[in-house]
This record gives structure tokens, C-alpha cells and sequence, in this order.
């Protein structure tokens, strides 16, 4: 059905303005100032847009949904997942494919993404995690890349013995990188620092959650990202360090920014909101807020709200990990290192971003989109299909009700997981419709669309 969005403010990374979107098929195939629904075919569906924003589909560069970890899996499918992204505004996902050590990768690739053809009400990609490098795991990736279209690795500085790479391999893996145009996305710590901390503080029977971030400080991830930056600078390899979320960290970017290193950096959105207060709460509730890296002092904030603002930070992506507190974080009791690792975000990424970016004064709207959606799609070899508003592209439109108020509940997640870190948070902004390929999936709240036609995207590699 032929969609019309009449009267509506378009806002984009770099432009402000009111104009008239009509799709047709899965493109936006006219923008003009006024389009008349007269002219059009007579089933085409009209919204109007009045006194709305009109946005570029949101992407989430870092979402976790099949995700073993600890012994356990994540608690999400890709029918919620997607349908609680596409409530929030989200109509790409990127997913972290995170084989074990024993895994082929291919398998997993399969794996993965035989999950999402079956049950994603949205379009997605995948970063390929690498957490071993033999000859065979080296041929596959290679399908993996040229065959399959998947542009983007995923590397692991930190879980010694059970995803992290040596030097060596990393030396290795990042010149194949370079050679495949394919950048590499991050987790920056130290695997070997955090397992000494760890071994340490639970000798000392510090094992609630509140000791959590003290076993991978600031210095570790800063560190981290320096290492990474190093590799990079050898090889001429391109690099994303994912979910940054210090200020050290962020420093360690900057440095290696300006020798030169091609990386970019992401933040998300518990780091951008939450602080390491959150995780010290007593009764164990602290170990909702447990992730990797951690939440920090309240002081980090600014500081990843700035880097946004001036461009240092490129991305905002949510790291949703999604683990029920009662059976899954439980299992950390007696020891904060066996509590599963995520604050999901993924249905309230966007709304929390616009009340506490936009509405706070700290980005305008067109840093929220390039933040958000456009900077993602172009990392990441989607732009302009995706992250843009133009003739041509895919018809993923979000019409925003920026006077909509509404509260944060689990009890109005779309995700399966049994708590909302945001619980009763009072928001201003909301996603009022939200379409992929043309298609309305969802409309003030709910879901309204078609499980399982999202499609995988493939990339063709841009990072040489």
C-alpha cells in the first residue's frame, strides 16, 4: 500500500525542514513541499504529520539477542526484540554473532541468522565476533564476508579463556581486516587485568554487585582502547570501539585519532543515563545494572554527552543484554562474576536519548539523528539506504510526537525480560509511527506489523 506523510518537520543529520514524504513500493520516491492526496492512487494510506517530527529509521549498531553467556542465554528472541525496537523507533539492528571457542564460524553465522530470517520484524546485520583464528575460522570468515555481505568483526579485549584473542591473533586478524575493507568492532579492556582484579576481590569476599566495576576500572578499559589503537596504527586496520564509557577511554581515542588510527567511537545508553550508583544498590538489586564495562562515577556523563556533541563519540547503540533478574542474574549471588552482563534498552534507546540529549541541551536534533541512526549506516556500509530521508532510499520513516508523555514499565516492554532499568521514569517524546520498507510495524506504542519480514542486509566493505 502507497503511504503518504503530510505536513510533517524532516529532520536528518544535516537538514531542517518541512516537506511532504511519498513512498511507494519500499522507497521514498517523492519529497516536495506539498503533495496532493488527489493525485495519488486511491488505496494510499495518509499521516498526517502536523506539528510531528519525520526522522530516518533509528538504527541500533549493538544489540545482543541469541547471546549464550555464563551458561545461560539471553532471555529475548528475535520477535520481541525487534518488535520492542520497532515500538521505540528502532527499524535497523546490528547483532553481535558471538560464537564460543570451539565454534566454527560459519556455523554460527548460520545460526544466527537462520534466528532472525524466522522471527525479525525488522531489517538487520550482523558483526561477526572472531574468538579463535586457525586456518579454517580464516577461511570462513572470508565467506562470511564476501559471500554473505557481513562488513564488520566483532573482537573481544577482555573474558580471558573464553572469547578473548592474543596478540598474535589479533596482529593477524587485523591485517586481514585491512585487506577485506572490514572494520572491527571492540570490546576494549584487558582480559588478563580484569581476571587478576577479579581473582583478588573475591579472595577478599567482596562478591556483590557492587564490586563489579572496581574489578575493571576505568584504567583497564582506557587501556584497552589504547592496545587496540596500537594494532590498528601497525596494520592500517579500521576500528569502532564499542560501548565506551570513560573518560580515559574516550582520552585513549582522541590520542590515537590524532596519529592518525582510523577508529570511531560508540557510547550507549545506560552510560549515557545511569551511574555506578545504580549497581551498589542493596539486596542484590544492584546486579540489574551489572554490565561490561561497567557503570561509572556520575562524571563520565558529561563527558560522553559532549563527545557527542562535538563528534568525538560517533554512534549511540544500547548493548541490550537482555537477562531476567529472577533465574539468570540470580545466579551471581555468591559471586558477582557469574551475574550475566546487560541493562536492556532497546525499546527505550531513542525516547531516553531525546529527553536527556535533546530536551536536556546537550545535542540538537540533527546530532541526535546522525547519532542515532545516519553515522551507523555509513560505519557500517547501509548508507544511504538506511540513515537517510531521500528519494531512493528505503522507505524507514519514524514519526515523532515530541509532546507525547509517557512512563518507562516493564509492563509496556515488548522485550521478555522481567524488569525495566527505567522503571517509572516520566518521558516527554514518543514514536508515533514507525515504518520499514514502506510498512507500518508499529503505531502510539504498540506493535502492529508483520513478524519475520525483516531482511538481512548484506554490506559491502568500505575500510580499506
Amino acid at each position: 500500500m502507497p503511504l503518504l506523510i503530510k505536513n510533517g518537520r524532516i529532520i536528518t543529520a544535516s537538514d531542517d525542514y518541512h516537506a511532504d514524504i511519498y513512498c511507494e513500493g519500499e522507497t521514498i520516491t517523492r519529497i516536495e513541499p506539498t503533495i496532493d492526496p488527489v493525485t495519488l492512487p486511491s488505496d494510499t494510506e495518509v499521516i498526517d504529520a502536523s506539528g510531528k517530527y519525520v526522522f530516518p529509521g533509528f538504527i541500533d549498531p549493538h544489540v545482543h539477542i541469541h547471546l549464550p553467556f555464563m551458561g545461560s542465554n539471553a532471555i529475548d528472541d528475535h520477535e520481541s526484540a525487534s518488535m520492542a525496537a520497532l515500538v521505540g523507533g528502532t527499524t535497523t539492528l546490528i547483532e553481535m554473532i558471538c560464537p564460543g571457542p570451539n565454534d566454527e564460524p560459519m556455523d554460527a553465522f548460520n545460526e544466527w541468522n537462520d534466528l532472525a530470517a524466522l522471527s525479525s520484524a525488522v531489517d538487520y546485520s550482523f558483526h561477526m565476533a572472531v574468538v579463535r583464528f586457525d586456518e579454517l575460522a580464516k577461511s570462513q570468515l572470508r565467506s562470511i564476508v564476501v559471500d554473505h555481505g557481513i562488513a564488520s568483526f566483532k573482537i573481544f579485549l577482555a573474558y580471558k579463556g573464553a572469547l578473548n584473542l592474543d596478540d598474535t591473533d589479533l596482529f593477524s586478524l587485523l591485517t586481514m581486516a585491512k585487506e577485506l575493507g572490514v572494520i572491527t568492532t571492540a570490546h576494549c579492556e584487558n582480559a588478563d587485568a580484569i581476571d587478576a582484579m577479579q581473582t583478588k576481590l573475591i579472595a577478599e569476599g567482596k562478591t556483590g554487585p557492587e564490586w563489579h566495576e572496581p574489578s575493571r576500572p576505568e584504567c583497564v578499559e582506557a587501556e584497552g582502547v589504547h592496545h587496540l589503537s596500537t594494532f590498528a596504527e601497525l596494520t592500517g586496520a579500521h576500528i569502532y570501539a564499542v560501548h565506551t564509557s570513560c573518560a580515559p577511554a574516550v582520552r585513549a581515542a582522541l590520542d590515537a585519532q590524532l596519529r592518525g588510527v582510523n577508529i570511531w567511537v560508540e557510547a550507549v545508553t545506560p552510560h549515557l543515563i545511569l551511574d555506578e550508583t545504580y549497581a551498589q544498590q542493596e539486596n542484590f538489586e544492584g546486579a540489574k545494572y551489572v554490565m561490561s564495562p561497567p557503570l561509572r562515577k556520575r562524571s563520565n556523563i558529561d563527558v560522553l554527552w559532549n563527545g557527542l556533541r562535538s563528534g568525538a563519540i560517533s554512534t549511540v547503540g544500547t548493548d541490550h543484554a537482555p537477562f531476567n533478574f529472577v533465574g539468570q542474574k540470580d545466579m551471581g549471588t555468591e559471586a558477582f562474576t557469574k551475574i550475566p552482563n546487560g541493562i536492556p534498552s532497546v525499546q527505550e534507546r531513542v525516547d531516553l536519548i531525546y529527553n536527556f540529549g535533546v530536551l536536556a541541551g546537550r545535542i540538537d536534533l540533527n546530532t541526535f539523528v546522525s547519532a542515532c541512526s545516519t553515522k551507523a549506516a555509513q560505519l557500517f556500509g547501509l548508507y544511504p539506504r538506511k540513515g537517510s530521508i531521500n528519494v531512493g532510499a528505503d522507505a524507514d520513516l519514524v514519526v515523532y510526537d515530541p509532546d507525547h508523555k509517557h512512563t518507562l514499565s516493564v509492563d509496556t516492554s515488548y522485550s521478555k525480560i522481567d524488569y525495566n532499568a527505567y522503571e517509572g521514569w516520566e518521558l516527554r517524546g514518543r514514536s508515533s509511527v514507525v515504518t520499514v520498507r514502506g510498512q507500518i510495524q508499529a503505531r502510539e506504542g504498540e506493535f502492529v506489523g508483520t513478524v519475520g519480514r525483516g531482511q538481512l542486509l548484506k554490506r559491502q566493505p568500505t575500510h580499506y
